[in-house]
């Protein structure tokens, strides 16, 4: 990754100097602030209905920062999972999903607490209800992870640490009309909706792997068979 990048920060407002320790603590990655390399992307997030937003445009110095980047080769969809089990508020439907919760947090968790920037994949409401189905073994390792790429709703970078705030120099904010955008947001979580539900309704695969699997067989991080 280049030392310095581009990053924007979609909002119903201008924002030119972001708060370190603000924020949702129930957010995917805690706390931070949540923003994308895409303008596309931020302008979409900036609106709501017919409330015109803004993209606030950044430049964040890398230098010296630790990254994790969850999209790497180097970790798989449960690390991502793991860690939205440790921040988001998830529908537990049995003993079955408390138990894969407890299991996954015990063996698949990363320390992501010692980075100042994280890169992962944006769980909004379509790709959290994907998580959910994964934890209560409705659907497979597989399906999750092909579940990431529907709607093509993109990567997040999040600043995490006080040192990263200090490495953040606002350029300008981009208005977001409504009338263009939020059409553009509901077609794009419409299909990753569409798209999902259809490869949801395909009946159980033998040779997949599904979460009762892994309790079982008490797999590990280091199981080539979840790559």
């Amino acid at each position: 990754m280049n030392k310095v990048i581009t990053i924007y920060h979609g909002s119903n407002k201008i924002i030119k100097l972001p708060k370190f320790g603000v924020g949702n603590p129930h957010n995917d990655y805690g706390p931070g602030f949540y923003c994308t390399q895409s303008l596309e992307l931020a302008r979409e997030w900036a609106v709501s209905g017919i409330h015109d937003g803004y993209a606030n445009e950044y430049l964040l110095d890398m230098s010296g920062l630790k990254l994790l980047n969850l999209c790497t080769e180097e970790y798989s969809i449960l690390h991502w999972l793991t860690i939205l089990l440790q921040n988001r508020v998830f529908d537990i439907q049995s003993d079955f999903g408390e138990e894969a919760r407890r299991y996954l947090i015990q063996n698949f968790d990363i320390g992501y607490g010692d980075y100042d920037v994280m890169i992962g994949y944006r769980a909004d409401d379509s790709y959290f209800s994907f998580a959910q189905d994964f934890l209560n073994n409705a659907i497979s390792l597989k399906q999750l992870s092909s579940a990431m790429y529907l709607g093509e709703l993109g990567q997040q970078v999040v600043l995490k640490s006080r040192k990263a705030f200090g490495c953040l120099t606002f350029q300008k904010a981009i208005v977001a009309e409504a009338a263009i955008w939020n059409p553009k947001k509901l077609a794009r979580d419409g299909k990753a909706r569409r798209d999902y539900f259809t490869n949801r309704k395909t009946p159980w695969k033998k040779g997949e792997i599904y979460m009762m699997q892994i309790l079982d067989e008490e797999m590990k991080e280091d199981d080539p068979r979840l790559r």
